[in-house]
This record gives C-alpha cells, structure tokens and sequence, in this order.
C-alpha cells in the first residue's frame, strides 16, 4: 500500500533520479507506441519523458470541436506530441487500413491510457508483446471508464493502480502490477487523478524492461471480484434530497470538476440551476461556498441564498 509518506518519498526519489540523470539509459528499448488522450494521458507522457523513456509513435484521437464556440482543437495528446515532434497519427477508427499504418512504426509494444476507442483483437495481436493499460483501479474491482470519479463517489477509502494486459473484454486482462494507494477524505478527483498518474508512471518504469522482452510475470483476475465503474452520465452531479451528507460531499469531491454538481433553485416563481463551483466539508456538514447560478456569474453561496433562492433538491 502506498502510503503519504511512501508517495513522498516516491516524488522525491524519482525527481533526484531525473535531475542527477541517474535513470537507467532505455536507449536499447524496442520502439512501442503510445495511445491516448485527454490530460491524464498527456501527464503521463510528462514523466516517462523525464525519465528518458519516449514512444516511437502517439496514437490519439482527431481534433473535435470544444467549447461554446465548438472551435476544432487538438487533443491535449496532440498537442504535447507536437511540441516534443513524435509522429502522431489520429485515427477516427481503428480499421484494418489504420492498424495498418500504426504498425509502419514495428513497434514492439503499446501503452495505453485513457485512449476512448475499444481496442479490435487484430490491434492487440499486431504488437509482439501485446498492449498494456495503465488503470486507475485495483482490478478487478472498478472496471471501465471512470475509475477514479467511481471510486471517491462511492466514498472507498482506498484505491490504486493496475498494469494489465489488454484483452477483448474491457480491463479484463492479466495484471502485470498493482498498488494500493489511500483515497483522504476532502481528496478530489483531480487530486486523487495527480497522485495516481505518477504512480503508474513509477509502476511502468519498474516493469518495462520485462514488458518490452515478453517476460513480465501476470496474475490472472478474480472474475467473482468484477465490479464496473460506468462512463460518468451529464446528471451525475446533480444534488439529491435522498442523499445522505456524505453523498452529497463525496459527489462534490467526485464530479465537482467534470461534468459538474449542481442543484435547482426558485424564487418569486422562477426555476433556475445553479452549479457548485466551491465546497467544502465540516462537522458533518456539507457547504457551498461559491456557486453559479444560471445565466449569472459566480457568487458566494451566502450572497446567492441571502437573494431569497430557495434550493429544490428533486
């Protein structure tokens, strides 16, 4: 189990090691691709950077439009790998002609984290030494899309990483390693998402050698242990009058960022929704402290109720 402590120390050694350039040279490692997307994806490329260990190819997925303005950007992939000139290719599907290209690169293995596209058998089996994913739970439990956002909203106390192989079934594969890793009680999400990047990072670095040769030892899943963590639904932050206070502090901790909490407010007749920007959690309580009510800024929670709103929680 990885305590505060360890995970300390763990930052610490591992940056001295950057900065003293002590890290063994991954010179000789066989070129393996990278697959994935959004920020906790780009994290991890951050650090196996540092630590000298570059993928031959990035393999992302292709500029969407974003925001109000629905602008067509570039993933936050996209964008690191740009800025570092590693090939990137962005497939929209993984066809026969897309694995195709991908295997132009002989790669010998791929990483994965956080790609968003299911995985065809004939990908998998294109890497001599297969695929592995970096997880964000202790599998089997909290298999699927949202790991970590499941994990705090259930109010778990521990979690951790898991490096597995990649199979047909979704995070089924044999574990390669694992650690636990302690989930505090006022930790959000993104906290939580932070702390669990660079400890997979760590977990990679420690096995890698053993995945690019095809020797790594794996231990088979518990299938009677199953649980999924589903992908995160818009409402899943809304604010409920059968919540519990607990519920409604681990909701905040879990989707407080993405895709945000939120409650119903009236006044005079009008029925509007108001997003949770800040919260917090003391004596049992759970407290709003800065919200958003629709079409009006952001606004301390006392200035909002002292207008005469009233929360409705359905």
């Amino acid at each position: 189990m990885i305590t505060l402590t360890t995970y300390i120390v763990l930052v610490v050694t591992m940056t001295q090691l950057i900065m003293n350039k002590k890290i063994t040279s991954f010179s000789a490692l066989p070129p393996f691709a990278f697959f994935g997307t959004p920020e906790v994806a780009r994290d991890t490329l951050v650090f196996l950077l540092e630590l000298g260990i570059e993928p031959a190819v990035i393999i992302t997925n292709p500029p969407a439009p974003k925001g109000r303005g629905m602008e067509i950007v570039q993933t936050e992939v996209a964008k690191f790998a740009s800025e570092h000139n590693i090939p990137t290719l962005t497939p929209r599907t993984l066809t026969t002609e897309n694995i195709q290209e991908i295997n132009t690169y002989n790669c010998t293995f791929a990483v994965v984290v956080a790609y968003g596209k299911i995985f065809p058998e004939a990908l998998i089996k294109s890497f001599p030494n297969s695929v592995v994913n970096i997880h964000y739970s202790l599998l089997p439990k909290y298999r699927g899309a949202s790991p970590v956002e499941t994990a705090i909203a259930n109010g778990e106390t521990m979690t951790g990483v898991s490096l597995q192989y990649m199979a047909k079934a979704i995070d089924s594969g044999d574990i390669i390693a694992s650690t636990q890793v302690p989930i505090g009680q006022m930790e959000t999400s993104q906290e939580l998402f932070k702390k669990l990047i660079r400890i997979g990072v760590n977990l990679l670095y420690k096995k890698i050698t053993s995945i690019a040769t095809g020797t790594a030892m794996v231990t088979v899943q518990d299938m009677n242990k199953v649980t999924y963590a589903l992908k995160i639904q818009k409402d899943a932050g809304l604010l409920s009058k059968d919540d519990n206070v607990e519920t409604l502090w681990n909701k905040y901790r879990a989707y407080g960022k993405k895709p945000g909490v939120y409650f119903y407010a009236t006044r005079n007749g009008k029925h509007i929704r108001v997003k949770v920007r800040n919260a917090t959690y003391r004596d049992d309580s759970f407290i709003p402290l800065r919200v958003t009510p629709e079409g009006k800024n952001e606004q301390k929670y006392d200035d909002f109720s002292r207008a005469g709103w009233q929360v409705e929680l359905p």
